[in-house]
């Protein structure tokens, strides 16, 4: 894929849509085992299931998924999402992946949050996104929160994974909060 499908763009990363082309390295990207852990994936799936998984993505009005790419050398390092859009009331989900641990802590996925928010408080209208985080993943909940994201709950040992029950610690954004610390 070439620098010509950016979508959004920062200056260390810029978004692209995901495409069938894709299946392959999606496939393999995210089956690490830290990154497995930090998004709380049990299931394995086969490549074909990931086909499956673009195709049925890039016809759901739901969703806006994307690839996060380095500017320097278009790798792509993961993904992000605003997925479960509901119109009627403004709001939505906000999902990110980093794949690689040597892409993690440099700044990239902050960048690619900051390219989410501003498309989905300004293109989408959206009024509120809010994400989820295990509360053992101490470096996400501290960029989130970092960004401007405020916590808003938890859900008590939602999560079952590797022998232990894990919280999950909800946070959300609204629309004038990221206004009044971005738009000036």
């Amino acid at each position: 894929m070439n620098r010509h499908s950016e979508l959004l763009t920062g200056d260390k990363v810029y978004l692209r849509p995901l495409n069938g082309e894709d299946a392959e390295m999606y496939y393999h990207m995210f089956y690490g085992t830290e990154v497995r852990r930090l998004t709380g994936t049990k299931k394995h799936v086969t490549k074909e299931q990931i086909e499956q998984y673009i195709a049925h993505k890039s016809g759901d009005d739901s969703t806006v998924l994307l690839l996060i790419a380095l500017k320097e050398n278009d790798e792509v390092i993961g993904d992000i999402a605003i997925q479960d859009i509901d119109a009627d009331n403004r709001s939505a989900n906000l999902r990110i992946a980093i794949g690689d641990e040597r892409h993690q802590g440099r700044g990239y996925g902050r960048e690619a949050l900051l390219l989410m928010l501003e498309y989905g408080f300004g293109i989408l209208n959206l009024h509120r996104i809010e994400l989820e985080v295990y509360s053992y993943n101490a470096r996400a909940a501290h960029v989130y929160e970092s960004i401007g994201f405020v916590h808003e709950g938890v859900r008590r040992q939602t999560l079952f994974y590797n022998h232990e029950y894990h919280d999950v610690v909800m946070m959300g954004m609204l629309e004038s909060e990221y206004r009044e610390r971005y738009i000036k």
